[in-house]
């Protein structure tokens, strides 16, 4: 994995990767469809939806554990905090070869930058909550977010992925 080609590739999802809008109905959809490529795939993860500070959608797949459930808080306490996917914030410290409570005092018990939490960002509004998956590696945590927002924003998901290897 080359850091830097990642880093620009990831903000470039984020910039791309901008909802018109976003509601309950929205946030449900995109939730199922994540749902549905876990199911598809056999994967044991837990999806979260969330306006910060309200849950919209949350499911739980099988061979998820309880822990899932807090790396998903975690990861999105992170988003909430920098505005930035989780994966960007650990991929920029680990860059800086530092870490969350080094470099903000932020306590691992409350935030975490492993991948898997993505901003939902409104054109016009800003950053108003995340979509977040756990169980997976980190790197395809975030990546099964980005393939779903993709579909979902009826974008190009190839052009968006991050490079193999």
């Amino acid at each position: 994995m080359d850091l830097n080609r990642d880093l620009e590739k990831i903000e470039l999802q984020e910039t791309e990767l901008i909802w018109p809008k976003f509601d309950f109905e929205i946030a449900w959809q995109i939730g199922a469809q994540l749902r549905d490529l876990g199911i598809a795939r056999r994967s044991p993860i837990v999806i979260d939806v969330r306006y910060f500070g309200q849950p919209l959608f949350y499911s739980a797949l099988p061979g998820s554990v309880p822990d899932n459930s807090e790396w998903i808080r975690r990861k999105s306490n992170t988003v909430a905090r920098f505005h930035r996917s989780s994966y960007r914030v650990g991929l920029t410290l680990k860059q800086a070869e530092t870490t969350l409570f080094d470099r903000y005092a932020l306590a691992s018990t409350d935030f975490s930058s492993h991948g898997g939490a993505f901003p939902v960002q409104v054109k016009e509004v800003g950053v108003i909550g995340s979509i977040a998956v756990s169980g997976l590696p980190q790197r395809d945590d975030h990546e099964l977010v980005v393939e779903a927002l993709c579909v979902a924003l009826n974008r190009d998901y190839t052009s968006l992925a991050l490079p193999k290897g």
